[in-house]
């Protein structure tokens, strides 16, 4: 028996974690994507920037072609050579000596969070176990990453754990930051916060404050990393070197996947049965993650990111001249925010919902910011073409 579904069927049967928009893509290819009925649209989302090298990308589809047919799963008392070699890439083209493996990017946070306080407590400081976050932050939707992000929540049991500044403020910093604390989790960009790109002078005296109180810096490059700031990951743009670094999103270019890394040394606070994960390391997921990789390190591609940044960046300065709705365009790479003037405050949802009418895909970070992780191998006659279908919407919009 086929069931029939559309956007009514979720509100029937699936838990309101979620209000997805009206329409329910069938189809993608690239930056374009199609809905049930049929309808095209340009994808400036890219599944939260999920999608960085497109839709369906060929070779990405004929490598899980390639490793369904030799292995899906082995679980977790049996490692797998895709694992082992993208755990090898990882390490070589980064900061990185050792791997966890995971499924999301809020799991590999919480793994994170995990180990910065296990590796004080192996260190015999029982009274350090305090991490700072940051306001605006936004680090996933677990229990203890959900506290992280918002530790006055009272519906936290784990608020105690963490101690929260404004971000970008390094007086704020080092004023909760003391010898109490084992870590300092940072976003190098805020991306549903705002788009809140972080100041290079902030990120480095962050570094010199941990080395200070002897806690672990721990990026959280879940949306910044896999090539979307013009780097493979966007501390390598700060001149800055974390102790972990989480990733997720376009590591494995839509495909599920997310991985902790970390020194040696920190990972020596790690055993057997501390840090699980039932699908980290799926074979299938990690040969496409390890193909991701290869594009997204070739260093053309990277330039061409750049090159289709400033192409995003003319072209809604152009947009802004005709309407003046934008505060301010601000990210890095293709992970850009534009911000709503005050007269405009609240209405980031209506635009969003207005630009696919006119058949484009948008992402809001916040009430206030409309925010764009488009593909990063996104052609120049896409992004044009997108850019004027968000100016329609605009003109729809501020005629009515």
């Amino acid at each position: 028996m086929r069931h029939h579904v559309d956007r009514h069927t979720y509100d029937q049967v699936m838990v309101p974690a979620f209000s997805p928009a009206d329409i329910i893509p069938c189809r993608a290819a690239g930056s374009r994507v199609w809905d049930q009925q049929g309808r095209e649209y340009i994808d400036f989302a890219a599944a939260d920037g999920s999608a960085c090298v497109g839709h369906c990308n060929p070779d990405l589809l004929q490598t899980l072609t390639d490793q369904a047919r030799r292995l899906w799963h082995p679980g977790n008392d049996w490692s797998n050579e895709p694992a082992l070699k993208l755990a090898q890439q990882l390490c070589a083209a980064t900061f990185a000596e050792k791997v966890f493996f995971a499924s999301s990017g809020a799991e590999a946070v919480e793994a994170a969070l995990n180990l910065a306080r296990r590796h004080s407590l192996q260190r015999g400081h029982r009274d350090k176990q305090v991490i700072v976050t940051f306001n605006r932050a936004s680090h996933g939707h677990t229990l203890m990453t959900s506290a992280a992000a918002d530790p006055a929540a009272e519906t936290s049991p784990l608020s105690g754990l963490f101690r929260q500044c404004r971000y970008n403020d390094l007086d704020a910093l080092a004023a909760v930051l003391d010898d109490h604390c084992c870590a300092v989790l940072l976003e190098p960009i805020q991306a549903e916060g705002g788009v809140f790109p972080a100041d290079p002078a902030f990120v480095r005296g962050a570094r010199e404050l941990c080395d200070k109180h002897k806690a672990l810096l721990i990026f959280d490059e879940t949306q910044t990393g896999n090539g979307r700031c013009c780097a493979l990951f966007a501390y390598m743009k700060l001149g800055v070197v974390p102790d972990i670094l989480t990733t997720g999103n376009g590591l494995g270019g839509g495909f599920p996947i997310a991985a902790m890394l970390c020194h040696s040394e920190v990972a020596s606070s790690q055993s057997r049965g501390t840090q699980g994960s039932t699908f980290g390391g799926n074979p299938l997921a990690c040969s496409i993650a390890a193909r991701v990789l290869e594009q997204v390190s070739d260093p053309q591609l990277l330039q061409d990111v750049k090159q289709r940044y400033f192409w995003f960046r003319e072209g809604l300065e152009a947009i802004n001249r005709r309407f003046g709705l934008f505060l301010d365009i601000r990210g890095r790479g293709l992970l850009l925010g534009c911000v709503l003037k005050q007269e405009w405050h609240g209405r980031a949802g209506e635009i969003r919902r207005q630009a696919m009418t006119q058949g484009l895909l948008i992402l809001t970070a916040g009430d206030d910011v409309i925010r764009f992780s488009p593909s990063l191998l996104i052609p120049r006659e896409e992004i044009e073409l997108g850019l004027s279908c968000l100016e329609e919407a605009l003109a729809q919009l501020t005629a009515s």
